[in-house]
């Protein structure tokens, strides 16, 4: 004891605090009024910093989730481009297949080869009503050969060069195709009257039986189409007071503002001057 008297004191002031924070160190002392005042000047300043820390952590997640959601758009817009471009593309090659498979069965039924062509231009004058085909005399297509489709008639080859040639169209002024109607056998007359829409049905006497809807086809007999390809359907016959013949429209087989591929019959039964002549530009 006499060695250690001077340390047993300074040990029990060192370890007294200790003993009494000890019961009471977990409950935390209750704050001065420097401790108030302290908290009350820098609470606003802490919510203050806070809320700008959390602004700018919380734009910056979003200008990143915005820029990747933007991205993510164009990517889907570019993808659903390429998805439209490409069904449009197997729509037009099922369009075109449905098209040439008609034209083959058309094909087989016939005793001739047919040569097929493409329709490379259009010609809507009303002086010159044709379409330019991808086929001519290299393919061995001549002037005067009929060209058809599967639904019917289209028109005559009235220029033919080495790679192309041309088809007077039946709806042009000077295309004069002689028909029949097929429920009647009444004999007509498929005249152009300019109209991509409309053919004129002449020759028909005021007495014979035409009805509207029939159907009119080729007679054969003047040179130009086989026998028995249509023409077009009768429309609206009137049947005048005066005069031999009744009037009355014909709906042409062919929608000739849309045919894409047509069959040229490789026969040349004899070339009209009717319906060459004048025609060709």
């Amino acid at each position: 004891l006499q060695r250690y008297r001077e340390l047993l004191p300074v040990s029990v002031l060192l370890l007294w605090p200790l003993v009494g924070y000890l019961p009471k160190g977990h409950r935390g002392r209750e704050p001065n009024f420097i401790d108030r005042t302290v908290l009350w000047l820098t609470t606003p300043a802490q919510s203050a910093m806070t809320w700008a820390v959390s602004s700018v952590v919380g734009g910056v997640d979003g200008y990143v989730a915005l820029r990747g959601a933007h991205e993510e758009a164009n990517e889907c817009r570019v993808s659903l481009s390429q998805s439209q471009a490409e069904a449009n593309s197997l729509r037009e090659m099922q369009a075109e297949n449905v098209r040439l498979k008609a034209m083959l069965h058309y094909s087989e039924e016939t005793v001739d080869q047919e040569i097929v062509a493409r329709v490379i231009g259009l010609n809507p004058s009303a002086q010159f009503l044709s379409i330019r085909i991808n086929r001519g005399e290299d393919d061995g297509v001549r002037v005067g050969m009929p060209v058809v489709t599967p639904d019917g008639a289209v028109g005559q080859i009235v220029r033919a060069v080495g790679n192309s040639a041309d088809v007077m169209l039946l709806s042009d002024p000077s295309s004069r195709i002689g028909g029949v109607l097929q429920r009647s056998r009444v004999r007509a007359t498929a005249v152009g009257t300019g109209d991509m829409r409309e053919l004129a049905l002449e020759l028909v006497r005021r007495e014979d039986d035409a009805k509207d809807g029939d159907v009119v086809v080729s007679a054969g007999s003047d040179g130009i189409f086989p026998r028995g390809v249509k023409l077009g359907t009768l429309r609206a016959p009137e049947r005048p007071l005066v005069g031999m013949f009744l009037r009355a429209s014909l709906e042409p087989a062919v929608d000739f503002s849309r045919v894409e591929e047509v069959l040229v019959i490789p026969v040349t039964m004899g070339i009209s001057s009717a319906s060459i002549s004048g025609s060709t530009p």
